[in-house]
């Protein structure tokens, strides 16, 4: 097969490892520890189930990460469709081998571990996307029939997601797609067109949800309506909130956490653990974190020589981005509960080695970010 772009050279091994962007790793990694130790304290003092399990799934991401880092670029590029079909059949697949865990059929059962397609699946569009607006220029992105296949990569999987049933990471992924659709430099007013349809839609949307979906979104509007039932969740999540203070009760000390009254303390609701044990010092130094690692996205996507790269790192980043908005706007009550974790800091196998992945895929393009790559797509 032909080379993307054959004026261009190829970077060694060393050359590549030189250019790695090693603050950013050692961010990552210390996020990741943060999580580590909130598992330890969420098992009261003991590595075992949690802490143990995800610092070994966090090693086989890192390596995960770094792999994809050292991969050439035109690499991604070339086999971004194929990604996308794999991991599209894999969603195909959860329709008739899925587990079913907690009324949805989310999971496929691989022997020893199960895998959610529907994360893979947001790392897969950024690429299927961003390899199919990286050969349009402006003028092409501004006729509308360009713009149907891009949402057909959108639409497929959302429609697959949505039937498992998953609203929050169908949500996810529209508006991840969304992000490279703005990056690309789709014009604002066809996603003001996109909006008002979806806010028409609404009435005829409510008649789809499932019963518990309808229930989260009633819940959330009014939680003391069932404060032993629907409500418990997110009434539980305000009190811990509220009981850390401005410095927590210190690590390990959160009561409502502890002493059972906060559920799902090691996925969803990690980030309310946090809080109460470091109160409000303790939450803002970790959202410091996360600003830290989003404007490391989108200081390389700005970077980035080829646009291929801009729009993965773009999309990579803002997935990012909605994935710790989401998880602490629910738990706060700002937002329905959809089940979404915190990354790198909930418990959770593969979120953990999406997000890996996708930071991976940042890292290769800070590393190949003075590569040209042409865009009229020879030797593809």
């Amino acid at each position: 097969m032909k080379s993307i772009d054959r004026n261009m050279p190829n970077l060694t091994l060393s050359r590549k490892l030189w250019q790695m962007n090693w603050s950013l790793i050692l961010l990552i990694l210390l996020v990741a520890s943060i999580g580590f130790a909130m598992l330890y304290s969420a098992a009261n003092g003991n590595m075992r189930p949690w802490a143990s399990a995800q610092m070994m799934r966090f090693g086989v991401g890192f390596v995960i990460m770094i792999g994809i880092a050292l991969v050439d670029i035109r690499i991604w590029l070339r086999y971004a469709y194929v990604i996308y079909g794999l991991t599209l059949v894999l969603l195909l697949g959860v329709e008739f081998a899925g587990v079913i865990k907690g009324g949805a059929k989310r999971w496929i059962e691989l022997g020893f571990f199960r895998i959610q397609p529907s994360e893979f699946i947001k790392i897969a569009l950024v690429l299927a996307l961003a390899r199919y607006f990286h050969r349009l220029n402006v003028e092409e992105i501004s006729r509308p029939t360009v713009l149907i296949a891009p949402l057909l990569l959108v639409g497929v999987p959302f429609a697959l997601v949505l039937r498992q049933p998953d609203l929050g990471t169908g949500l996810l992924i529209l508006m991840g797609g969304g992000a490279v659709f703005f990056a690309a430099g789709v014009r604002l007013w066809k996603f003001a067109l996109v909006v008002v349809a979806g806010a028409i839609a609404v009435p005829v949307g409510w008649t789809f949800l499932h019963g518990y979906q309808k229930e989260r979104i009633l819940t959330f509007l009014t939680p003391e309506r069932d404060p032993l039932g629907a409500g418990y969740h997110i009434l539980q999540s305000k009190i811990a909130l509220g009981s850390g203070g401005m410095f927590g009760r210190g690590f390990m000390g959160g009561t409502q956490s502890h002493l059972s009254f906060l559920p799902e303390k090691q996925t969803d609701f990690i980030f309310t653990m946090l809080a109460e044990e470091f109160g409000l010092v303790g939450g803002l130094g970790l959202l410091g974190l996360y600003t830290l690692l989003c404007l490391y996205g989108v200081a390389i996507a700005l970077r980035s020589s080829n646009h291929f790269g801009r729009l993965v790192a773009i999309g990579v980043t803002f997935t990012f981005f909605l994935f710790v908005f989401i998880n602490i706007a629910m738990v706060m009550g700002l937002l329905p509960v959809v089940g979404l974790p915190l990354p790198l800091i909930s418990y959770g196998g593969t979120a953990m080695l999406t997000v890996m992945a996708g930071f991976g895929l940042v890292i290769c393009v800070y590393i190949h970010r003075d590569i040209r790559i042409a865009r009229n797509g020879e030797g593809l």
